[in-house]
């Protein structure tokens, strides 16, 4: 008697159904990372009004000439990354209070910003008190 095999087994592999998830996914990740704010600046800007509750460790100030001080220090720009890890190494909250002429580029204040974004600094944009 002989026996037959009613199905065989087919060998062969789609890779259609692999594709479409592979391009749900791809779509996914595209509109998820639109979604996030990846340079988003943590400041504390105080009401011109009232005081802020953090307190600065030091300041850094930019005078209308474009010159960088921190404290009473005049300093140059390459070197206030390297002069503010020094000031506040070892301090468990390093504030900053930035202090700016009116008359300065936002570039330059700017910078200031994103050195303290890049090392954790918490800074403070000092203002005036209205009249």
């Amino acid at each position: 008697m002989a026996l037959k095999r009613g199905s065989k087994v087919n060998a062969t592999f789609s890779m259609s159904s692999m594709t479409d998830i592979v391009f749900l996914l791809l779509i996914f990740f595209m509109v998820s990372s639109t979604l996030v704010a990846p340079n988003a600046l943590k400041l504390l800007l105080p009401q011109s009004n009232s005081q802020t509750p953090a307190k600065a460790i030091t300041t850094v100030s930019i005078t209308h000439d474009l010159l960088f001080y921190v404290e009473q220090t005049p300093i140059s720009f390459p070197d206030l990354e390297s002069y503010l890890a020094q000031k506040l190494q070892g301090e468990a909250e390093p504030t900053i209070s930035l202090h700016v002429h009116r008359s300065v580029p936002m570039e330059e204040v700017v910078k200031v910003m994103n050195i303290a974004k890049d090392n954790r600094y918490k800074l403070i944009l000092a203002t005036q008190p209205l009249n």
